[in-house]
């Protein structure tokens, strides 16, 4: 009499301990299945950020243990947990499942909370998709619920150039704001060409020598941008940081300058993707990819992140052969009477 077992399984990146990008590996795991309220999703791209290897080199929000790495995705539901109505197996969706918590989206599959994720912009490839929701989500949460940027204001954006910087500056200039961004002398031109109306050299001059009258700061740098940045503000004016959350302790020194200093954490949020849907399709904002890599090369694209080098977003690829297997392990039981 014989047993059988079979176990779907599926490609995925996982570390075993906390450090550089060489930690990260190509390992098969089990593949999860969905929950109440939860989707799986067959995953056709993961987009790379900052957070992804501050997780992995100290553990970041997690109380230093390794995580599974990946919030951003692309791809399409393979099937629906109990009570889901919003999707059906096929559809095509975007979204950044359950951050700050673990997502693990380096992998084939992910599940998802269905009110995590949203419909892929029409139009934009898998790739694109993947590269737009933490970052896109960050700017959009920062400028308008954070700030309500208003047309007219001066918005300085740090980074203009990066991930968040990029749509940072789209997602303000369709609100009507004049946008002052800084950059490398090479990205000035793409930096303008988003929609920027000033570009400061920070190689050159200090930004905070170079702007004033600022109504809203966004900074993703960190370290010594935050207190930098207040000396550009108007009475009244905002720091929106990032970075890490040590930048918290920027608040009560804005405070005694009559200013103020927020440092917020981006959230999954389905509205908020519909608003950027909307953007995109609308033709309002377009996300820069910058480099393209297949899922095993997660730990050269964390090299190439941690550069401080790139030009928009990093996007790990799921090859359509790469699908999960099923593994069968056959037990023999002793015979019976």
């Amino acid at each position: 009499m014989t047993n059988a077992e079979t176990t779907a399984t599926m490609h995925a990146i996982r570390q075993d301990t906390l450090g550089g990008p060489e930690v990260l590996k190509l390992v098969e795991v089990e593949r999860p299945a969905p929950g109440p309220a939860e989707v799986l999703v067959r995953v056709h791209a993961a987009g790379v950020n900052p957070t992804d290897w501050w997780h992995r080199a100290s553990g970041g929000l997690t109380g230093g243990a390794p995580v599974p790495l990946g919030w951003d995705v692309s791809g399409t539901i393979e099937e629906v947990g109990l009570g889901v109505t919003r999707f059906q197996a096929g559809d095509e969706v975007y979204g950044m499942p359950l951050l700050p918590r673990p997502a693990g989206a380096y992998a084939e599959f992910v599940v998802s909370p269905a009110r995590h994720l949203a419909r892929k912009p029409a139009g934009l490839s898998h790739v694109e998709a993947a590269a737009l929701p933490v970052a896109a989500l960050t700017a959009w949460q920062t400028l308008v619920e954070s700030a309500d940027v208003q047309e007219g204001q001066r918005v300085l954006i740090h980074a203009a150039a990066g991930g968040v910087g990029h749509l940072a500056v789209q997602i303000a200039k369709a609100r009507g704001a004049y946008v002052i961004g800084t950059a490398r002398a090479a990205k000035h031109d793409f930096v303008r060409a988003l929609g920027a109306d000033e570009v400061v050299d920070y190689t050159q001059t200090p930004f905070e020598d170079a702007v004033s009258d600022i109504d809203i700061v966004l900074d993703a740098v960190g370290g010594e941008y935050g207190p930098r940045s207040l000396k550009t503000l108007r009475a009244g004016g905002v720091v929106l940081s990032i970075a890490s959350p040590e930048e918290a302790a920027l608040g009560p020194v804005a405070a005694e300058l009559g200013l103020r200093a927020v440092f917020s954490i981006v959230e999954p949020d389905h509205a908020g993707l519909s608003e950027i849907t909307a953007l995109v399709e609308a033709g309002k904002l377009r996300v820069a990819i910058d480099t393209v890599l297949p899922l095993a090369e997660a730990a050269k694209a964390h090299e190439i992140g941690e550069s401080g080098r790139t030009t928009g977003k990093i996007v790990l690829t799921v090859a359509a052969t790469a699908t999960a297997t099923a593994t069968a392990t056959s037990t023999a039981a002793a015979p019976t009477d």
